[in-house]
């Protein structure tokens, strides 16, 4: 390894992307891609292996997701930065991996010299967000919006739709949700239904806020 160079770990199930961060960030002076992962638990087992100083992380991978994956990194590896590159253009999943621990938040359609700002940013132990999204976030904390949801709510969910709740707001997909719990898709569709019913939610921003507020996830 190079010494003094960002040694980066790319996590995404989208080889055709993975090769272009590759080449863009390896043609940097001050970056090395060190390893590649197409999973969360790829990821796990190529950080234990090749020790990065930052891993580029995907929130939408197979199996175990990239939130998921976040939150064992900070647990097991407290030491090693997270950068997320993500689609979702949503304050909802920006505040859910802040406060799981990511130091940054960067849109894949930002994936240039956004990126490279913000894995220079992130390596030095500073914060980078997105800047639209941290408007928005700046925006909520301004003009907070009235609480309208009660942990009665809550309390009306029983535990499956606990469950699919909390995987939903982390992003998993309903076949994977239906993996997870060993039900049918069909049933995930079910509780995801009622849970919609109870809550009066049906964009999964919305779920995401929720499962936030009331501690499902992110706490």
């Amino acid at each position: 390894m190079n010494e003094g160079k960002v040694k980066i770990l790319l996590a995404d199930d989208h080889a055709v992307l993975r090769a272009g961060l590759r080449a863009l960030l390896n043609a940097e002076p001050d970056m090395e891609v060190v390893g590649e992962a197409a999973d969360g638990e790829e990821v796990l087992n190529t950080i234990k292996n090749l020790q990065p100083d930052l891993v580029l992380l995907d929130l939408s991978m197979p199996g175990m997701n990239g939130m998921e994956c976040l939150e064992q990194i900070i647990m097991d590896y407290p030491e090693i930065k997270v950068l997320v590159l993500t689609m979702h253009d949503d304050e909802e999943y920006l505040k859910a991996v802040l406060r799981l621990g990511a130091k940054g938040y960067v849109l894949k359609k930002a994936a240039d010299v956004e990126l490279l700002s913000a894995i220079r940013t992130v390596a030095k132990g500073e914060m980078f967000i997105y800047p639209s999204m941290a408007t928005a976030l700046l925006c909520q904390i301004i003009n907070p919006k009235a609480q309208d949801r009660t942990d009665d709510k809550v309390k009306s969910l029983s535990e499956r739709e606990h469950d699919v709740l909390k995987y939903l707001a982390l992003g998993h997909t309903n076949q994977e949700i239906a993996d997870i719990i060993h039900v049918s898709v069909k049933t995930v569709d079910t509780y995801k239904a009622r849970i919609v019913e109870k809550l009066g939610l049906r964009k999964r921003s919305e779920l995401v806020r929720y499962a936030l507020e009331n501690g499902i996830i992110g706490s």
